[in-house]
This record gives structure tokens, C-alpha cells and sequence, in this order.
């Protein structure tokens, strides 16, 4: 089969920083898209169950992050109702509530992950561009640079996590990112900015599915189209393996829709974890602990919370995401290959 494009001639001097360039941009595309929802499902995780007792209070409620005079505002358990309560509480500006944070973390965190994952690849093909790597490789390399990056980026997702859970008058609100670091890391030093940190690290799992089944889709198609062009008699090229917009909406949507089945219930986990700050009168929260309390206060479908909306964020942001970046970088490689010709 033809060299993929990550054999291909660089547009900016290294074909891993290629694919970095095309995942910052494609994650920018994406969280400026999709953030509505994704501010929905964060809020939908944290959220505690109406119907758990009033004393003993569940260490994980957010309410008890607050100032006792501050009565924090509810939202609606429904995507459409949630959203018009952010509106009603923040204005229209309450959908965009915590941009800077999730820009930065999402398109940093697509960015890091395509030149992280590339430049594994590119060892694994030991200097020999046609050596094609195993589905066992793409996941090998998959989880090795989504841990790297998750840990880089733990400490802006435990902002976004705790702006998202909070109105915009809230006391306890951040004023950006770098309030929100300084703050976390004044009050509970380093710790706190990589609070959720190893249940990041579980969510490789969820990268490592979705990107090795991605790649394993994504290899089969084009060696269905090769196998067709050779039947027909036509000459295969570099740029026939270039599959259709509606072919990678199918091969991330499906590849997603299996990774977020399989792992979802850490991420809620991990956002109340990221939710909490010391107190006095609450323990320091362990998984073991949240675990057991949401198992106990709000049943076993208490882990699926946002399910529902993080699979209507997540499938459309993940095919946007894969579609700009897939046309991206093979654009990156159309200008590349007309500059050297030139």
C-alpha cells in the first residue's frame, strides 16, 4: 500500500508538528462548537441527586465548596432546560461560560496529542516510512501520548471543571485560566491543580479505544478503495488514500460511540474529585470515597450522569475534530509538495 501522509513531505519542517499544527486547529474548530454542550454535561456531572438524604451530606457536593450565605443556582436536568438556566443566570454569555479554559485545554490537549502520538509512530516505524504499524501499535502509542498529555493539561481541566460548575456572580468563581491556576495553587498547592490526575490517566483507556479503532477503520477503507482501483486497472496514488468527509464522520462517530460506552463513568468520578476544595468539616476526597458515595446516595445509573449529553457533545465534536484535522493535514501536505516542486 501507498506511504500514508505521515511519510509525506513536511509544510512545517516535521511531519509530527504537521499533525500538531492540524489538531490545534481542528480542537479550536471543535470546542468553539461544541462548548454549549460540553458546559451542560460538566454541570449534569457534578450535579447531586435530589432525592439523597440531607444529613449525612455526600463529601462531593459542590454546594459545600460554596460561601454558606450564597445560595447556589440550580440547573435544569434537561440539555434544553440546562441551557436556557445558564442564560437566565449569566445572560447569553453564560453558554460560553469558561471558554478561555476549554479552548486552551482542548485545542492544547488535540495539539500535543497529534505530535505526541505521531512522533511514537514514527519510532515504532524505525526510520522505514512503508513499514506499516499494527493495530497493537496504534494503541501503544495512542495511550503513551494521551497520558503525556493528560498529565500536561491536568491543571487546566480542574479549572475549567470548577468554572463550568459555577455561575458567573458565584463568590467562589474564577475570574479566567491563570486566576484559577494561581488561586488552586495557593490554597492547595500542587496537588490541587492535578487533583482527578490519575483518573486522567484511567481515561487513556478512552483515547487508546477510540484512536486505535479509528486507525484500524480508517486503514480497512482505503484498502477496500486500493483493492477496487487495481480491479479497474487504475493507478494508485499517495492521495487516493485521502478517504471522503462522510467516510471520516463515520470512522471517528463509530470508533467514539465504542470508547465512551466503555469508560464513561471515571469521568464523572474524576469531575467531582476536580470539583472539591478543602474544608474543614469535609475529609479529603479519595475515588474510593466517591465511588462509594455515589453508588450509595445515587445508585449505580449515577455514573452514566451526562451520558445522554456527552454523547450529543461528544460524537459531533469528535467527527468535527477528525474531519478538520484529516483535511488539514493532507492540505498541509498539498502546499509542502507544491513548494518543493516550485
Amino acid at each position: 500500500m501507498a506511504a500514508s501522509p505521515t511519510a509525506s513531505p513536511s509544510l512545517f519542517g516535521d511531519i509530527s508538528v504537521d499533525h500538531a499544527v492540524a489538531g490545534f486547529g481542528a480542537g479550536t474548530v471543535a470546542t468553539l462548537v461544541m462548548h454549549p454542550l460540553d458546559l451542560v454535561k460538566v454541570r449534569f456531572q457534578l450535579a447531586d441527586n435530589a432525592t439523597i438524604p440531607h444529613s449525612p451530606a455526600p463529601a462531593y457536593n459542590s454546594q459545600s465548596t460554596l460561601p454558606h450565605h450564597f445560595k447556589k443556582p440550580r440547573f435544569g436536568t434537561g440539555v434544553y432546560t440546562a441551557l436556557k438556566d445558564a442564560v437566565q443566570v449569566d445572560g447569553w454569555k453564560g453558554l460560553y461560560r469558561g471558554l478561555g479554559p476549554n479552548l486552551v485545554g482542548g485545542a492544547g490537549s488535540w495539539g500535543l496529542y497529534f505530535l505526541f502520538y505521531n512522533m511514537i509512530k514514527k519510532q515504532m516505524q524505525g526510520g522505514d516510512p512503508s513499514y506499516r504499524t499494527s493495530s497493537g501499535q496504534h494503541l501503544l502509542a495512542a495511550a503513551e501520548a494521551s497520558a503525556i498529555t493528560a498529565m500536561m493539561t491536568n491543571p487546566i481541566w480542574v479549572v475549567k471543571t470548577r468554572v463550568f460548575g459555577t455561575a458567573k456572580h458565584d463568590p467562589a468563581a474564577y475570574r479566567g485560566l491563570w486566576d484559577g491556576l494561581s488561586s488552586i495553587y495557593r490554597i492547595e498547592g500542587i496537588r490541587g491543580l492535578y487533583k482527578g490526575s490519575l483518573l486522567a490517566l484511567v481515561g487513556v483507556s478512552n483515547g487508546s479505544i477510540q484512536f486505535a479503532a479509528y486507525e484500524e477503520i480508517k486503514r480497512r477503507r482505503a484498502d477496500m478503495k486500493q483493492k477496487r482501483f487495481d480491479r479497474e486497472g487504475r493507478e494508485w496514488r499517495t492521495e487516493d488514500e485521502k478517504l471522503s468527509n462522510t467516510e471520516y464522520i463515520l470512522a471517528s462517530g463509530s470508533s467514539k460511540l465504542v470508547a465512551i460506552a466503555l469508560t464513561y463513568p471515571y469521568q464523572v468520578i474524576r469531575a467531582r474529585i476536580q470539583n472539591s476544595t478543602p474544608s474543614s468539616n469535609i475529609p479529603r476526597l479519595t475515588i474510593p470515597s466517591v465511588i462509594s458515595s455515589i453508588y450509595k446516595y445515587e445508585g449505580l445509573l449515577a455514573f452514566y450522569k451526562g451520558l445522554g449529553t456527552n454523547a450529543l457533545r461528544i460524537l459531533p465534536g469528535t467527527c468535527t475534530t477528525f474531519v478538520v484535522y484529516e483535511n488539514l493535514v493532507w492540505a498541509f501536505r498539498a502546499v509542502a509538495i507544491k513548494q518543493r516542486e516550485d
